[in-house]
């Protein structure tokens, strides 16, 4: 079986070669550990191995990980949905955001960004592809909701973010992730940040600019949704 430092290798050669291939430098994308469902343990030896970046889609499971963690320096992202009543404890636990779509959370989360902690990195979130399940604000919406966001003061505005359709077509997925770049540049604030791109599609997400890829399945292996 391979191991978690094998998998993390595993990992970096298909960014690098994803890269190198889209004229890339490889350095220029950063690799997101999706722990969902997996052990604090896990997240160690993860950390032995070089990961520093945490993504965790719920805030309870997230909570317990960042206190039996907390003699680590790793850097927490918030994935998930996010409902009004969490905006507090993700205010005050996490570096990142990943998944606002809406501005009562933007706002929500400002106001309660401990004032003796750097800005809140925040990644908007975008439906790139119209699914009515799925989170996301509507491309249409994009540039009021982000001219708003970086308005606030608790907040930093960084960039954008999608889970497009699941897609086994390469063309398919680069076209999802191409809306999202191109998205981005049009609000022509500065933004550095594409968090796009997961196990199963990184390759074209690269291709497409993507500055973090979100990967969980291809590092820990599958999830188990039995587990607390």
């Amino acid at each position: 079986m391979s191991t978690l430092a094998d998998n993390i290798c595993a990992i970096a050669s298909r960014i690098d070669s994803a890269a190198r291939a889209a004229g890339r430098d490889p350095a220029s994308v950063q690799l997101l550990a999706v722990s969902k469902t997996k052990p604090a343990s896990a997240i160690r030896e993860a950390y032995a191995a070089g990961l520093r970046d945490v993504g965790e889609n719920y805030l309870q499971e997230a909570l317990t990980k960042q206190q039996a963690l907390s003699d680590l320096p790793l850097i927490w992202h918030f994935i998930g949905p996010i409902q009004s009543n969490k905006t507090k404890a993700i205010a005050e636990h996490f570096d990142w955001v990943h998944s606002v779509d809406r501005l009562k959370i933007a706002q929500r989360l400002s106001e309660q960004r401990p004032a003796n902690m750097a800005p809140l990195n925040i990644c908007l979130q975008v439906n790139v592809s119209g699914e009515a399940s799925k989170s996301g604000c509507a491309p249409a919406e994009l540039p009021a909701l982000a001219k708003a966001v970086s308005a606030l003061p608790g907040l930093r505005l960084r960039g954008l973010m999608a889970i497009p359709e699941p897609t086994e077509e390469r063309s398919e997925q680069e076209a999802a992730f191409a809306t999202l770049h191109q998205l981005q540049q049009q609000l022509e604030l500065g933004l550095d940040t594409l968090s796009m791109g997961m196990s199963h599609d990184l390759e074209a997400a690269v291709a497409q600019g993507a500055t973090w890829v979100r990967i969980g399945t291809a590092l820990f292996g599958a999830r188990d949704y039995g587990q607390p």
